[in-house]
């Protein structure tokens, strides 16, 4: 399975993004607000970072810092580790397993398309399961798919 068809299967593919002068504060209220656990960075339409929980807690919190007056270029991760849409669901889960990372964006020649998170790769793999099981279950019964 190729990254690109788990885009296309995510019920929402909205990129939220904010920017390196963001405050902290503004980057929380829209990840709950929208239920995610990481932002995009995207500064003149350039990927420049990524903001996740696990930033919060060790750059904010763990060092007694202040949301409403941190801003975002001060703690975000600037390193990017990305993925392509044609690159395989495995190459996915290798990069995450690497890394350490729960959320890849997607890069298309240049463009920022997407994200990908640990959550889209298990329910993508549910999903492949649960269409060899209903297949292997066609082909021992005899009948057709």
């Amino acid at each position: 399975m190729k990254i690109r068809q788990i885009l296309q299967g995510k019920a929402v593919n909205a990129l939220y993004t904010v920017s390196s002068d963001q405050t902290v504060l503004e980057a929380l209220k829209l990840m709950a607000d929208k239920n995610i656990g990481a932002v995009l960075v995207v500064d003149k339409g350039v990927l420049t970072g990524i903001f996740s929980e696990r930033d919060y807690a060790r750059k904010i919190i763990l060092k007694d810092r202040h949301s409403d007056d941190t801003r975002i270029a001060d703690v975000m991760t600037a390193r990017v580790i990305t993925i392509e849409p044609e690159q395989t669901l495995d190459e996915c889960m290798q990069i995450m397993s690497d890394k350490h990372i729960r959320h890849l964006p997607v890069m298309d020649k240049g463009e920022l398309t997407g994200i990908i998170s640990i959550n889209d790769v298990v329910t993508a793999i549910i999903r492949e399961q649960k269409n060899q099981i209903s297949s292997l279950e066609s082909y021992i019964s005899g009948s057709p798919y």
